[in-house]
């Protein structure tokens, strides 16, 4: 299950399957009237528009609907005598625009444009709330998808700085503390080279907040961490000194932070012998 939705005071369930978004439909019935959903969906969809709609929608993203079977709704579609159930619907027509799911967290879902036709059939205000909601979502999610991006890629690169650091300046012989403090100190070495102060001096100078450096550094910020994780791979390869590969990293540093945020640089750290 999904992050859900909320519209005027009425939460909404959302799913992805098959990498298509659905909105449950059956929680918007709710809006209307919270005891008679299965009746609202179903007088929705016997409703010959509906059926119109939910035709093309399937044939423009369903390379498998049944079309003949689709027909013989269309055609009994507004008579008094017709019924139809989202089960049915989907059993006989192939179609994927709707899902119906039992048990708790069940109820008929719809994929996003269909769902947004059924609010308009419910309510337009409802609707227009929905479509805005929806976007605020996506919107969350993608600053979220992007953070994790980010994180990701940092952390990517520092495996391969770490692995440079076993590689060519831990001894066989050394003890495991001795490899933690080698390690917190190439970790250092690029914090100084971006941020001009070691792990725990910013501890020290900001013990309100939670996490570490990395944690609250920006966009940009994370993004140079990443390009310096892997020039210092390449220059520890080199064999080069910790005290050259500091005026380097942070000559880099500067360099790329000035790219990224024009002249508005944070403090850098201006590395000496």
């Amino acid at each position: 299950m999904k992050a859900k939705l909320h519209v005027l005071e009425q939460d909404i369930a959302t799913i992805d399957r098959g990498g298509i978004e659905y909105i449950c439909i059956t929680d918007i019935a709710r809006y209307k009237s919270p005891d008679r959903t299965g009746v609202i969906i179903g007088n929705w969809l016997r409703n010959r528009n509906t059926i119109e709609f939910l035709g093309i929608w399937e044939q423009l993203n369903n390379p498998d609907f049944k079309v003949i079977e689709f027909d013989d709704f269309k055609k009994q579609a507004g008579l008094n005598s017709f019924t139809l159930t989202p089960k049915q619907w989907i059993g006989q027509t192939g179609a994927i625009g709707l899902v119906s799911r039992a048990g708790r967290y069940g109820g008929t879902f719809a994929q996003k444009d269909i769902a947004f036709e059924f609010a308009s059939w419910i309510s337009v205000e409802f609707k227009l709330y929905l479509i805005k909601e929806f976007q605020r979502l996506k919107e969350q999610e993608f600053r979220q998808l992007g953070w994790d991006i980010r994180r990701n890629l940092a952390k990517v690169n520092y495996l391969i700085h770490t692995d440079a650091i076993k590689e060519n300046l831990i001894p066989d012989t050394l003890t495991a503390q001795q490899i933690g403090f080698v390690y917190a100190s190439e970790a250092d070495l690029l914090n100084m080279a971006l941020f001009g102060v070691t792990a725990r001096q910013w501890r020290e100078a900001n013990p309100q907040l939670k996490g570490n450096l990395r944690d609250h550094a920006n966009v940009h910020q994370l993004v140079c961490l990443a390009n310096l994780e892997a020039m210092n791979a390449h220059f520890i390869d080199e064999g080069l000194l910790q005290s050259e590969r500091l005026v380097r990293l942070n000559q880099l540093a500067i360099r790329q932070m000035r790219v990224l945020v024009g002249r508005r640089l944070l403090p850098l750290l201006a590395a000496e012998d």
